[in-house]
């Protein structure tokens, strides 16, 4: 289990938000270019993967920040 100490848990916080409005922001115009048919194939699968990345950096810093607590 992880011991961090408060500044490095803020920094953290701050990361998971900003990863979260990105991956939420990502979704949002993979979706818009989806719908309008205007994307090509290879740019909305560079965004998928990209999103992908992100979430799995958001649960990298979840594991971190919110441990599972196991008595």
């Amino acid at each position: 289990m992880y011991s961090i100490d408060e500044d490095l848990r803020v920094r953290l916080g701050t990361e998971l938000a900003t990863k979260r409005q990105e991956h939420a922001d990502l979704d949002a115009a993979i979706h818009a270019l989806t719908t309008s048919g205007a994307a090509d194939q290879m740019t909305v699968q560079r965004l998928k993967k990209k999103k992908l990345g992100l979430k799995d950096r958001i649960v990298e810093l979840e594991k971190i920040l919110l441990p599972d607590i196991i008595a």
